[in-house]
């Protein structure tokens, strides 16, 4: 996953929330700067995407030493009415599984 802005300016499929999840999912002690730059969108919104995603409860914030340490529900039901049968695992896993299986091109 490299940077959330596209060449073309058009539109995307899924939101910032979920791609600081997916970020959070593939290193869970990363700082969140480190977060904005790969997403290409200011620190402060993934601020606020966490503080959304701890206060609905699909991400827990633990703090270790100076830094902070997130860990994901994937029990927590996904948020559309089309989708809230579907736990968040189900998607993480499911992406997880096919970027595995996908070669990674230079």
């Amino acid at each position: 996953m490299r940077g959330a802005r596209r060449s073309d300016g058009g539109w995307t499929f899924v939101s910032n929330h979920f791609l600081v999840l997916l970020c959070i999912a593939e290193d869970p002690g990363q700082r969140m700067v480190d977060v904005s730059r790969r997403l290409g969108i200011t620190e402060r919104a993934v601020q606020g995407i966490v503080a959304d995603l701890v206060g609905a409860g699909y991400l827990t914030r633990t703090k270790v030493g100076r830094r902070n340490h997130y860990e994901i529900d994937s029990s927590m039901p996904l948020r559309h009415l089309e989708t809230e049968h579907h736990q968040l695992g189900e998607l993480l896993a499911l992406l997880k599984h096919t970027t595995e299986a996908r070669p990674r091109t230079a």
